[in-house]
């Protein structure tokens, strides 16, 4: 096999500003952190370098290897949270009904998102999504029949702010206790919203310590007292009944993070600009952070480990799937198929797919020839040490070895050192520079009119 020479860096506009100040930030802020945000960050950092294990392929035609490295798929890292697999990960064993459904949407008072961030954080995230479920749940048994609910939980808002407020995709239809399936579609949001209050508020009354609620009683007094009409709750879209375009929703929305890489417009080593949506007016507007806020302002959206931010109720909790299958299967063919399997519906993307879609070219398609690439083996980092965990022959075997005493190396983490410089230095935007640029047009201008 032949050898390949390169250092994969792979870059953006997010990596690099935490490659230029996390060390930093770290040092001086580490007693305030909670230890998932360090070990998330630490693997954003490092995703896509061969070092943390990668995949080998050789051309089936040509001497040309090519490696892949091994994704982090960490939950704060923008290039593994839009995989096609992580986002089926919490939906490929649920069957979604072929019924409309509503988008609802349940927040809290500004004045009590600290609370929610706080040390009782986890607890209270979690007990906010179930009180939702139940307050909905409750009101479609007073009608009749149980609905099925996917629950999602955002904790940022446009501007990045800590803003705890739920997402929920819930079907207009159920079934009764005659195991019957009904439509419906009204949600008394009026009634919900002082409901909602209520139960917030008492949420957070009996989860934090006497000590604790009294420090917050003003904050849960003023809460009360600024919204007469109860939380805001609303259902902004219906869908229709179309499971395709459901499971599409489920996935791009609900387990987007908290900013796009293309809302990051500017940094200059201290200054980060980032778009957004001011929902107040409809406008675009811009927000300027020094690089500390803004870092500050995106890990404390890193959920807890295990912490599950989309959760199932209902017809979809995987308790009772079993069960609803069962009951909805002899109205299969009157009701004309009613339960949609969403894993058959569409199917996951591997990362092949994925990168043909998204960015136009055949990774295995071998830049030489145009021939396939082949797999030959995987390595991994195990215990601290980078090993061959797999080759499918002495060849294979041989040449991974090879790789990852060269990787391993000093004169390769070196290069790695430099060449990831380099890529950061790509994303500072330089004023001085900028200027000098403009004077230079301008003066170029003067000439040509002369």
């Amino acid at each position: 096999m032949a050898h390949e020479d390169n250092i994969p860096v792979q870059m953006n506009i997010l990596k690099a500003i935490f490659s230029d100040h996390w060390s930093r930030f770290l040092k001086e802020n580490k007693d305030k952190m909670r230890p998932v945000i360090i070990e998330e960050v630490e693997k954003f950092l490092h995703c896509g370098e061969l070092s943390n294990g990668f995949l080998t392929f050789k051309c089936e035609a040509c001497p040309k290897v090519k490696k892949i490295p091994i994704r982090c798929k960490g939950k704060f890292c923008p290039t593994c949270a839009v995989g096609e697999a992580q986002k089926w990960a919490d939906i490929q064993a649920n069957d979604m009904y072929r019924s409309n459904h509503r988008h609802v949407v349940f927040t809290i008072d500004e004045g009590l998102r600290s609370i929610f961030a706080g040390k009782y954080r986890k607890k209270l995230l979690k007990k906010l999504m179930d009180e939702a479920a139940r307050l909905l749940n409750e009101w479609f048994e007073k009608c009749g029949f149980k609905p099925g609910i996917v629950s999602a939980l955002h904790t940022f808002g446009s501007k990045l702010e800590f803003n705890p407020h739920i997402h929920m995709l819930v079907s207009m239809g159920g079934v009764t206790p005659e195991n019957e399936w009904k439509t419906y579609d009204f949600i008394p949001f009026t009634k919900l919203r002082k409901q909602w209050q209520t139960v917030v508020l008492k949420l957070i009354r009996r989860t934090l310590s006497p000590v604790a609620k009294k420090v917050v009683q003003p904050k849960l007094q003023a809460a009360y007292k600024n919204n007469p009409q109860g939380f805001y709750v609303n259902a902004p879209k219906r869908s229709k009944t179309d499971v395709k375009k459901i499971l599409g929703y489920i996935g791009r929305y609900m387990k987007r993070g908290p900013i796009a890489l293309h809302r990051i417009i500017m940094y200059d080593g201290e200054t980060v600009v980032f778009k957004y949506h001011d929902k107040q007016d409809g406008e675009e507007k811009v927000e300027s952070l020094t690089v500390d806020a803004f870092i500050g302002r995106l890990i404390r959206h890193i959920p807890d480990k295990q912490f599950k931010m989309i959760r199932h109720y209902g017809l979809y909790s995987r308790r009772i799937k079993t069960l609803m299958k069962e009951i909805v299967t002899i109205y299969q063919e009157s009701i004309k198929k009613l339960l949609v399997n969403a894993k058959k519906m569409i199917q996951p993307k591997g990362w092949r797919e994925s990168i043909k879609e998204s960015f136009g070219y055949d990774p295995l398609k071998c830049s030489e020839c145009g021939n396939v690439l082949e797999f030959r083996g995987i390595a991994v980092r195990k215990n601290g040490q980078l090993e061959v965990q797999y080759a499918n022959d002495k060849e294979a075997k041989d040449y991974i070895n090879r790789e990852v005493e060269r990787i391993e190396s000093e004169a390769y983490k070196k290069a790695q050192k430099e060449k990831t410089e380099a890529a950061i230095k790509k994303y500072r935007f330089s004023w001085s520079e900028r200027e000098k640029e403009i004077r230079e047009r301008e003066r170029r201008i003067r000439l040509s009119e002369l």
